[in-house]
């Protein structure tokens, strides 16, 4: 499930607000945007502490929404925004089963905690969402394997804006210096790949801009 470099998320404790912490993410921040590749810093909840400017140009097209935009909470933007299948190729066998996979471990683990409870209602009232949550998850989980559903070294389909990459693979590479362990939260880097190097070829067809992001098909154990 959801992992640091140095081991399982450890019990959230409130990102404190104390100068030093605040001036640690400050530069922080000088640091992300150095970074050509797009990297973020999230909590347990997957809330967006920092995201580098190559995170934006990445989901710089989509378009607003109340709750799931990609720089607020990537777990709801995965799950609910309506054009997340437009960039996250192989939307939900390559991205909505692993975070939710995440998020039920969260939710284990941390079970009170209101921002959890509020996504958990939310899939509830989507009767597919619910139902790949309930019994297509565990399935997913049995057929990949915990290790499969760990992001550090997972390869994903996106589909950049720039044309020059267009569709392509990123690595997911999960590094987590000590500080934003202690207070709670994780860095994400998806590391493109080179163009010229062919992609994997989506399971599913990418649906119409439009169209509804919630799972339309659950993968068999055997997929």
């Amino acid at each position: 499930m959801a992992h640091q470099a140095g081991g399982q998320w450890p019990a959230p404790p409130p990102v404190p607000e104390g100068f030093e912490v605040q001036a640690y993410l400050q530069d922080y921040a000088t640091l992300l945007e150095a970074v050509p590749l797009p990297s973020l810093v999230v909590d347990h909840r997957w809330n967006v502490v920092l995201a580098n400017g190559a995170f934006e140009t990445l989901f710089r097209g989509v378009r607003p929404h109340p709750t799931a935009m990609p720089g607020g909470n990537f777990l709801r933007f995965v799950l609910f925004h309506p054009d997340a299948a437009e960039i996250l190729g192989d939307h939900e066998a390559g991205w909505c089963l692993p975070m939710l996979a995440h998020f039920k471990t969260a939710v284990e683990r941390h079970g009170h905690d209101h921002e959890l409870q509020a996504v958990r209602r939310d899939i509830a009232q989507d009767p597919i969402m619910e139902a790949a949550y309930r019994q297509g998850l565990p399935h997913w989980i049995r057929a990949v394997g915990e290790a499969g559903t760990q992001l550090d070294g997972a390869v994903r389909l996106l589909v950049h804006p720039d044309p020059r990459r267009g569709p392509t693979e990123c690595r997911i590479v999960e590094e987590t210096p000590r500080t934003l362990q202690e207070i709670g939260c994780a860095r994400l880097t998806m590391v493109l790949r080179d163009a010229r190097r062919p992609a994997a070829a989506s399971r599913r067809p990418r649906r119409a801009r439009g169209a509804g992001t919630h799972l339309v098909v659950v993968p068999d154990p055997e997929d």
